[in-house]
């Protein structure tokens, strides 16, 4: 789906900001959470999804409440009242006469007064992931004070991903769009005065005066606002349905999105989308390491588990790096699914030499097949004949099977063989090869996350404008500021990604926040 046109609504003096996506029968109200940034969440493949699904049944009116995003800042905090009066305006501005409202978070109790305010231009009501009263299901006022010095400090970094989505905390892509989302979501100044607004949050009063019918969906372990509020919320407002499933994350854009939306969807139409079922071809990484139990033992929980700390960043990376995923994680390890067999190959020849420079050795298998797709499910023989396989390997071994090699067939990747395996359900032993790291086309990249004794590398000078790019300052205003030409900006900045290996200016951005440099 295209990106929607960004345009305002006018609620007194002040400016908000509303997109339109869809064309459905039912006009729905997405009202975010703590901050927003309309164009920025299309920038987010799992925010785009979310978008994009409720808008293919659905006209969907979208909003940056004020002092977010694109509205107008404001210098009073505001009330649930004016913020219930701007989606009144957003809704005359695109000429919505009756609506169903879908509060996330924080948008959600002032989505259930706009609805107990307005019954006859509401149809219905959803709440995800929402509470009545702020101190009592979300943070208490101690830890309210620890946010907001938090806040003060580190806004902008993307430090406060962990508290709103910590599943998300291994992705660097992610941790890099959450940074630049804080950014534009909000000044430091705005975010802190909105935390304490949403601390005087308090619609118990109003819940049983909701007359409209009501959906309320909550993660079951939400990291940010406990299930205790979903529970309290659907037991006060009559007659609502209570769907609860599983999950720690708190933003309604990750995790199991298409599960959230199903719900939606049926809700307000009637009609549950059948799951779609795919299969694909794919090829699977097993990566097993060796001798769990044995490292376990030897350093003690606090180490070891600091030790698969790194391999997961390290693992992340990679994944990235060769454009694949995990699809299944084991006791002894992981499985991941890539559409290139070259790239699976080289994912688990660089995973392994990075997890052997931490002191771990990878048992690693390759092997290409049919998987099945459902949802977020992953299946197929594909997945039990790599694993098989890996259990056969080596430590320190990658081995393909003969479908893998073929595949690779003038990748200049080489191989030995390694004898035949009897697999279960395979009618025939498998063929197996051994991958030879010692080959050109088998590239050596570094994992290791950054240390902080690379910013020795860069010049006084480099360093100066590192802390500007961090500001997310443009090559021109840096130019202007330190009174060089733009050219010379240019340059240092490229020597800057070049010396620590970073790809984008967010990279450079997140390192820079990361060892104090912003």
């Amino acid at each position: 789906m295209n990106r929607p046109e960004t345009r305002y609504a006018k609620n007194g003096d002040v400016h908000i900001a509303y997109q339109v996506a869809g064309t459905g029968p039912i006009d729905l109200v997405f009202v975010p959470g703590f901050v927003s940034n309309l164009d920025i969440h299309w920038d987010d493949s799992g925010y785009a999804h979310l978008l994009t699904r409720l808008a293919s049944f659905s006209r969907l009116i979208m909003l940056d409440k004020r002092g977010t995003g694109f509205s107008d800042p404001v210098s009073v905090l505001p009330k649930l009242e004016q913020r219930m009066d701007d989606v009144k305006a957003v809704l005359d501005a695109v000429g919505a006469k009756r609506v169903a409202l879908l509060g996330a978070s924080e948008g959600g109790p002032m989505a259930a007064l706009f609805a107990a305010t307005y019954p006859k231009r509401t149809r219905a009501l959803v709440l995800y992931g929402s509470y009545a009263h702020f101190h009592s299901w979300v943070l208490p006022p101690a830890r309210l004070e620890m946010f907001i010095a938090n806040a003060e400090k580190n806004w902008g970094t993307g430090d406060s991903l962990a508290l709103f989505a910590p599943g998300m905390m291994e992705r660097p892509r992610f941790r890099e769009w959450w940074a630049r989302y804080e950014r534009v979501g909000a000044s430091p100044s705005a975010a802190i005065a909105l935390s304490r607004m949403n601390a005087l949050i308090d619609v118990r009063h109003v819940l049983p005066v909701v007359q409209v019918p009501t959906l309320v969906i909550h993660r079951r372990d939400d990291v940010r606002v406990n299930v205790a509020g979903g529970r309290y919320l659907a037991e006060h407002i009559a007659g609502s349905k209570y769907v609860e499933i599983p999950g720690r994350d708190h933003v309604i854009w990750v995790g199991d999105i298409d599960r959230i939306v199903d719900e939606i969807e049926e809700f307000l139409t009637g009609i549950r989308p059948r799951p779609d079922i795919d299969r694909v071809l794919a090829t699977v990484v097993a990566a097993d390491v060796v001798g769990v139990g044995r490292h376990a033992a030897e350093l003690g929980d606090h180490a070891w588990l600091d030790l698969m700390g790194r391999l997961r960043e390290m693992t992340a990376m990679a994944l990235e790096r060769y454009f694949g995923r995990e699809i299944a994680s084991r006791p002894e390890g992981s499985l991941f699914s890539f559409d290139g067999p070259a790239r699976a190959v080289r994912f688990a020849v660089a995973l392994q030499e990075a997890a052997h420079q931490i002191g771990l050795k990878l048992k690693c298998a390759v092997h290409t097949g049919e998987l099945e797709i459902r949802e977020e499910e992953v299946g197929g023989l594909a997945l039990h004949v790599a694993a098989q396989m890996a259990a056969t390997a080596r430590p320190q071994e990658v081995l393909v099977s003969l479908t893998v090699r073929d595949l690779v067939a003038g990748s200049e990747l080489r191989f030995a063989e390694a004898g035949v395996k009897a697999i279960d359900a395979l009618a025939d032993p498998l063929r197996l090869f051994r991958v030879e790291q010692d080959a050109p086309a088998v590239q050596r990249t570094s994992l290791i996350p950054h240390e902080a004794g690379e910013v020795e590398r860069l010049s006084p000078r480099e360093k100066e404008i590192l802390k500007l790019v961090a500001l997310g300052m443009t090559n021109p205003a840096i130019a202007k500021r330190l009174a060089l030409s733009e050219h010379t900006v240019k340059r240092h900045v490229a020597n800057i990604l070049l010396k620590l290996d970073l790809s984008t200016r967010s990279a450079a951005a997140t390192f820079a926040a990361r060892h104090g440099l912003a």
